[in-house]
């Protein structure tokens, strides 16, 4: 599962151990110091990937993945943080920000390969192609499309994974561990708050065309896809 990688990263050294190691897994990479040097290699080429540094100078790694999951080129590109502040919150932000998946340094190559790998297996489009349609909520696998009533809803691929799955399985109900393991896959390693800030993003862009509702929370239990009050 070879793919571009941009490494966003003021450290050298740290900028230099990432390049090596993910050369040595089969990627192609582009490396760059801080968000202004990202950006001008991101027009040149779209990664399929990024990894981005929590702390650097000038934008921030949580505000530069803020900025690219508002741009209409650049919301698609899953984004793995990179970061040495380990508490919960922080992740939470991180994900809030639209983050696919957070690592804390210090870490191991072999874990960041295997973490790169799942993400960009979640972000694949879905490989069946049957159009499902619920009260005009109308989701294309096929052509990685989601529109209400004609219109276009934006999701970024994690909330179209989300949805592709929820309108597969309509009005059963599924906890923040099977989600985890449906949605994300078995190989991932985050907690399962995740689910709720992705629940969260769903419902927000779903909100806009009133379908929010069909996303419900069954208290103590998790979650389910329903038309039905």
């Amino acid at each position: 599962m070879a793919g571009t990688i941009l490494v966003v990263e003021d450290e050298p050294a740290v900028r230099e151990m990432l390049v090596f190691a993910l050369e040595r897994a089969g990627f192609v990479i582009m490396a760059a110091g801080d968000a202004i040097q990202a950006q001008a290699m991101m027009a040149q080429c779209t990664p399929d990937l990024m990894l981005i540094d929590w702390m650097m100078p000038g934008l921030s790694g949580v505000d530069f993945t803020k900025r690219l999951k508002n741009g209409e080129a650049s919301r698609r590109i899953p984004i793995i943080m990179l970061t040495a502040r380990s508490d919960e919150m922080d992740k939470v932000q991180g994900f809030e920000v639209g983050a696919d998946d957070y690592v804390t340094k210090p870490f191991s190559p072999r874990e960041l390969v295997a973490r790169i790998k799942a993400v960009l297996r979640r972000a694949a489009p879905v490989s069946q192609d049957k159009v499902m349609e619920i009260e005009g909520l109308r989701l294309d696998p096929g052509g990685h499309r989601v529109t209400a009533h004609g219109n276009a809803v934006d999701l970024g691929p994690t909330e179209f994974r989300m949805l592709n799955f929820f309108m597969a399985h309509p009005e059963r109900v599924y906890s923040r561990g099977q989600l985890l393991d449906k949605v994300w896959g078995t190989e991932v390693y985050i907690e399962e708050r995740t689910v709720d800030v992705h629940i969260r993003r769903l419902r927000k862009a779903l909100a806009e065309h009133g379908h929010d509702r069909l996303i419900q929370t069954v208290r103590g239990t998790g979650y389910r896809f329903s038309a039905r009050e």
